[in-house]
């Protein structure tokens, strides 16, 4: 709900403008002069500032020079009964959104404050709009079964608001599934703005999340909105949420519960409506477990749980994306690239530990690299051609025939138990510190 504070000296005029605000379904404040409306300011987060230019005291002029330099975001619009076109000029040259001249048709009042609030979501969506623009052409791709139950459960509770955890291994295309749940949403043509917990240092995540005033720390020069401010409306992507420091997790809880946050000094209470889609490679029970994630935070989270399937558990998948990805690289190279049926069926033989992502670097590696339009077997990488020789029954050395047998064990071990490595470790015999050095040694990422 848009936030508005009328500031009005004369009575009258003041209970007009506020009922008839408040019609329009905005929450409204007044204030009688520049010095209440100063107080108000100190306390709660305003969108739009509508202030007589002339009053008692600290009059709309200084009102609007003091918001310019503290709260820049907000809009201020000016009216005035006293009115001229240097009075219009200066006020418009010192910041002011609009101007009006007393008396107003109220209709023509509320046309103008809309035509704000709508420049306001304007600016917002402008603020992820390359972000947005990247990601709006890339679709999850896949016929298999696992993957059109996936993309029926997306269609089913992307027009929620429920928030929904994203689970799934390395490079399944956690992301893919968030912004589908975006585009598939009411909130579509409202903000998207993602954040990774993991990339961002844990001394700036809070800053990132909710904003800062000027001068809350050192180096804080001017006043940020936060990451939650500017999905207000729209949807917000927790990327890595498994990372996101103890400390943090409290106050994303809170944000969650209430809908309100505080910029970092600050003291006010700014009301949020945010969609939260969070997305993790972790096992989140496991790190509740380990006492590095909070359990209320993983109930909250975790309203419609969605877990994205390797790709080793749709191969039939891999023919499409392979398409796919030699389409896009060999546009950049100018020419029309292939995979031989060999290679094809080297793909088809190998686990793809690193899921979708793998696959995506090895097909754009090969299409550089390769002599011709049409990549063999031989343009592959090494790991590759050793799942060939393995799927064929030809004669490997015994210590990588051990190796590739380990690995693959492993593998599916992690696969059957979701992730978790402990019964990963019952399962195959071994302590979970035994787990854990192989999986080093062998690569494999969970």
């Amino acid at each position: 709900m848009k936030q508005i504070l009328l500031v009005e000296d004369d009575e009258i005029m003041r209970i007009s403008l506020h009922d008839r605000l408040r019609r329009e379904r905005w929450q409204v404040d007044a204030a009688v002069n520049g010095r209440d409306a100063l107080s108000l300011l100190d306390q709660k987060h305003y969108h739009l500032i509508l202030s007589d230019i002339r009053m008692p005291g600290l009059g709309g002029m200084e009102l609007l020079e003091w918001a310019r330099k503290q709260s820049p975001l907000i809009d201020i619009f000016m009216m005035t009964a006293y009115g001229s076109v240097e009075d219009a000029i200066t006020c418009l040259r010192n910041g002011a959104a609009d101007y009006i001249l007393k008396p107003f048709e109220m209709d023509d009042l509320i046309i103008r404050i809309n035509r704000i609030f709508e420049m306001q979501t304007v600016r917002a969506r402008c603020a992820s709009l390359e972000d947005r623009c990247r990601q709006e052409h890339q679709e999850i791709i896949g016929n298999s079964t696992a993957m059109r139950t996936l993309l029926k459960l997306i269609n089913q509770i992307g027009p929620t608001d429920s928030t929904v955890l994203i689970n799934g291994e390395s490079g399944t295309g956690k992301e893919l599934a968030a912004n589908a749940l975006h585009r598939a949403s009411r909130r579509a043509d409202k903000p998207y703005i993602r954040i990774n917990c993991a990339a961002i240092p844990e001394g700036l995540l809070e800053s990132e999340f909710f904003g800062h005033e000027k001068g809350a720390f050192t180096g804080a020069h001017a006043k940020r909105l936060g990451r939650f401010e500017l999905a207000d409306g729209g949807t917000l992507l927790l990327d890595e949420i498994g990372d996101l420091p103890l400390g943090l997790q409290a106050k994303l809880l809170r944000v969650i519960e209430e809908g309100e946050c505080e910029r970092l000094g600050g003291t006010r209470t700014i009301k949020v409506d945010v969609r939260l889609l969070c997305a993790t490679a972790k096992d989140l029970k496991k790190e509740v477990e380990a006492g590095q994630f909070r359990q209320d935070l993983l109930y909250r989270l975790s309203v419609i749980p969605l877990t994205l399937p390797p790709l080793r558990e749709r191969i039939e998948d891999i023919p499409l994306l392979v398409s796919h990805f030699l389409r896009g690289f060999g546009h950049k190279r100018g020419m029309t690239l292939s995979l031989s049926k060999e290679a094809m069926d080297c793909l088809l033989n190998y686990d793809f530990p690193g899921n979708v992502r793998e696959l995506k670097n090895i097909i754009e590696r090969v299409s550089v690299l390769s002599p011709g339009p049409v990549i063999t077997v031989e343009d592959l990488p090494a790991d590759l051609h050793k799942a060939e020789q393995k799927a064929n029954g030809a004669i490997m050395p015994l210590a990588e025939a051990l190796a590739s047998a380990e690995k693959q064990c492993i593998v599916h071990a992690l696969a059957h138990s979701g992730g978790n490595r402990t019964r990963a470790a019952e399962t195959l015999g071994i302590s979970r510190k035994n787990l854990w050095e192989k999986m080093k040694q062998h690569r494999i990422e969970v």
